[in-house]
């Protein structure tokens, strides 16, 4: 596929969002920093919550809301930034918002009935202003901590737990009739779906678990973050099989390779929704290519 290189030099990027005058926001997680990019050189920080700050999402509000996983230790191998266990000075896991205007940050919530928040991934806003969540737990070097799907109503100061029966749960997106929330699972390269009856009201599939498999990749690939097509097809940023895995609802799928072992995530803006932003973040590059199909639209822009 033909792209082109929006951005580079950027601090593993993740968590992009297409703005509607054009410019892209997303996340430097090893700076700890939100940056915006116009392309041409052009970027700038425009706030730095610290910690580890993933994905990103405009809110029914008007606000950047971004999961911030608290940090990682990273290394470098064969000119790649790589990261992997929680860091010595792990700031803890959370949900924060941040006013575009003024850069400050406000912190949401950091735990989950109780329990304190890990490492939060990815979300994605309903169409009623509700946030879905995912939490990737953290690792450590004999053991990790796991995480889950969770749902914060709008309005509400406590979320729930909905889900935490996964390794690492990662990239999430909404269907397009919103009765389907889909969910990466990094380790096992597993897409989930979970069939909703309401907002934050899982219909179980079966005894065992409450979601359904629709897809895992063979052989040695990661899951990461994802969006939605506008057909529904459901495209997943693939780590060492590096580029974005599109998978059917019904589990078929293709493959678009990128250069970088780590592609960690998608966007879907400009005209007609036909053109995708992605972050490649082992090189610390964002690209941007004319998709094969529109991307969904998503609930709130800014």
């Amino acid at each position: 596929m033909d792209f082109e290189i929006i951005a580079e030099g950027l601090a593993f990027p993740e968590g992009p969002v297409w703005m509607e005058d054009g410019s892209i926001i997303l996340v430097e997680i090893a700076k700890g920093c939100v940056s915006r990019v116009w392309g041409n050189g052009k970027s700038e920080v425009i706030s730095d919550p610290g910690g580890g700050p993933n994905g990103a999402a405009i809110g029914p509000d008007g606000a950047l809301w971004i999961c911030n996983n608290g940090g990682f230790k990273y290394h470098q191998r064969d000119g790649l930034l790589i990261p992997g266990h929680c860091p010595d000075d792990y700031s803890g896991g959370r949900i924060e918002r941040i006013d575009l205007g003024t850069g400050k940050v406000e912190r949401v919530l950091d735990t989950v009935e109780g329990h304190p928040l890990k490492g939060p991934n990815d979300l994605v806003f309903d169409r009623h202003g509700n946030l879905y969540f995912t939490d990737h737990g953290k690792t450590y070097p004999r053991h990790r901590d796991f995480g889950g799907l969770f749902f914060l109503a709008n309005g509400d100061s406590e979320a729930i737990e909905l889900d935490h029966h996964h390794t690492s749960p990662n990239g999430v997106g909404l269907s397009p009739d919103e009765t389907t929330i889909y969910m990466a699972d990094t380790m096992t390269a597993r897409l989930w779906a979970f069939d909703l009856e309401a907002p934050g009201k899982i219909t179980r599939a079966s005894p065992f678990n409450q979601g359904r498999v629709i897809a895992t990749m063979p052989g040695l690939q990661y899951f990461d973050s994802l969006a939605v097509a506008a057909s529904g097809t459901v495209c997943v940023a693939t780590i060492l099989n590096g580029g974005i895995t599109s998978i059917e609802p019904d589990g078929g799928h293709s493959h678009i390779a990128f250069p970088d072992p780590f592609v960690t995530n998608i966007c879907f803006g400009g005209d007609g929704l036909g053109e995708a932003w992605v972050t490649l973040s082992g090189t610390g590059k964002l690209a941007k290519c004319r998709w094969p199909e529109p991307g969904l639209k998503l609930n709130y822009y800014a």
